[in-house]
């Protein structure tokens, strides 16, 4: 009697097997394997002041990611957040020290020019139908030129000289100092606040319907349409968001600072990207995720942490910063595949 063949599946099916492990814990892994290194070659990793410095430089790049998670949500994409928390940086510092306005005022205006460049973005993308890359684009260089001309190239900070040969009449007052360098209960408000931020839109993404409608606007957006959802309305709003939480993350940058600096949020961009980008592959989920997102920021922040630490040129950390994107993408890529 034939004896049935012994199947070879298992064996072929090893390999995918382990490129699936890693596709779902291949970050929290990096964060670990990243996070022993350091501890081990750098002497003053493992303090709690080099600790605070990595949670707030996180925060600042996990508000801009989750705004960019929201783009790509809705399969669009914010080239633009960069020079918007720029924008929010000077705006909320020209009205400290220039104008000795309040803090509401203060926190109002940045954020306001924030949604105003979602709305412009939107208006490009949605409504004259451009690419939403080039339209963004477009927005990121026109902001930097606002932005540029307003300042005249130099930074908004307390006593600083003015050109009638005064000094400015305004500083930069606790209240809004305290966003970016106080704590409550021995935690930095910055990390309270992005923590706040990443569970309140998981919640909002994962358990209501307007957050369930992104999805589906994103991914199929004609079956979307025909199925009775606005999805124009929901592209605008994914834009919106992403402006907004840029401009969050420019006062969170102003108030940790304590300046208003010309084209500080440039490096934010690639930073926010790779961090939302890595955040498709944590747990597997395929997709742009707000905890993902949160994942993809700490491992950014870990590491170039550690990085300065062992004085890596920042041009190095560029390449070290593409890298890890392209990694990033490639898994993407296979997971769909």
């Amino acid at each position: 009697m034939n004896q049935p063949a012994v199947s070879a599946t298992p064996s072929k099916k090893t390999a995918p097997s382990i490129l699936e492990f890693l596709y779902k814990h291949g970050t929290l892994l990096a964060i670990l394997a990243v996070i022993v290194y350091f501890g081990i070659t750098q002497d003053r990793f493992f303090t709690y002041e080099n600790f605070s410095d990595i949670l707030r430089s996180i925060s600042i790049v996990t508000l801009v990611a989750i705004g960019i998670t929201f783009s790509l949500i809705v399969d669009g994409f914010d080239l633009s957040v960069g020079s918007t928390v720029s924008l929010a940086t000077i705006a909320s510092a020209a009205a400290l020290v220039l104008y000795r306005q309040e803090i509401f005022v203060t926190l109002l205006v940045p954020l306001l020019l924030g949604v105003a460049v979602g709305l412009l973005n939107s208006l490009l993308i949605v409504k004259f139908k451009l690419p939403d890359l080039l339209a963004t684009l477009a927005t990121m260089y026109a902001i930097n030129g606002v932005q540029l001309t307003y300042t005249k190239g130099f930074s908004i900070y307390n006593d600083m000289p003015l050109p009638d040969g005064g000094t400015a009449p305004g500083k930069f007052i606790p209240s809004f100092l305290f966003i970016g360098q106080g704590e409550l209960f021995g935690v930095p408000f910055s990390v309270l606040l992005m923590l706040f931020v990443v569970i309140a839109a998981h919640l909002f993404l994962t358990y209501t319907k307007p957050g369930r409608l992104f999805y589906l606007t994103g991914e199929n957006r004609e079956a979307a349409r025909l199925s009775g959802i606005p999805v124009n309305r929901y592209r605008t709003y994914a834009y919106v968001i992403s402006g907004f939480f840029a401009a969050l993350g420019g006062i969170v940058l102003a108030s940790r600072i304590g300046t208003g600096q010309v084209s500080a949020g440039a490096s934010f961009l690639m930073d926010g990207v790779a961090a939302a980008y890595i955040g498709f592959s944590v747990f597997g989920a395929g997709k742009p995720n707000v905890i993902g997102t949160l994942f993809g920021s700490i491992l950014m922040g870990v590491l170039l942490n550690g990085l300065t630490m062992a004085n890596v040129p920042y041009y190095a950390q560029d390449i070290i910063k593409g890298a890890i994107l392209v990694g990033a993408l490639a898994l993407s890529h296979w997971q769909k595949k």
